[in-house]
């Protein structure tokens, strides 16, 4: 997931050498380094990858849920998007085609979802830019408008 997060900020022109790669022992601490690194504003975007494999209990699931919700949290204190690129799977085998094989590579998605984030929010700080690749900005426009087309 990682080779495929830094092959997706390099397909956007990022230069490798511009990321900051900070491991951590587990996804449970993925939160407080998150925490960290956008909260230092050093960073457009926190990218988090890892895995939780289900093992016998429900271990997985309480942790699932904290690191998803801190990592929400840590975005909404901060105004810096932080993806969550955490696989959470039943088996080994569906880690692996998710971390790269037949499913993907979740990790090059967590990168292109970070970066179109923090697309977003320099275009709502400084206003509609048409140069702005992916991003479209329809101000004045209500929920129905959007849904009618």
């Amino acid at each position: 997931m990682l080779e495929g997060a830094i092959g997706a900020y390099a397909a956007r022109g990022g230069d490798e050498d511009q990321l900051a790669i900070l491991e951590v022992p587990g996804a449970f601490e993925l939160t407080a380094v998150a925490a960290a690194a956008a909260g230092s504003e050093m960073y457009d975007a926190v990218v988090c990858l890892g895995c939780i494999i289900k093992g016998e209990t429900e271990h997985d699931r309480h942790i699932a849920s904290a690191v998803a919700k801190g990592l929400t949290d840590i975005t909404l204190a901060t105004g810096v998007p932080v993806a969550f690129g955490v696989l959470t799977t039943n088996t080994n085998e569906q880690a692996l085609a998710r971390a790269g094989g037949n499913k993907g590579n979740k990790g090059a998605e967590a990168m292109d979802a970070a970066l179109d984030a923090a697309d977003a929010i320099v275009a709502i700080a400084e206003g509609y830019k048409a140069d702005r690749p992916g991003v479209r900005f329809m101000p004045g426009l209500t929920v129905n408008d959007k849904l009618n087309g």
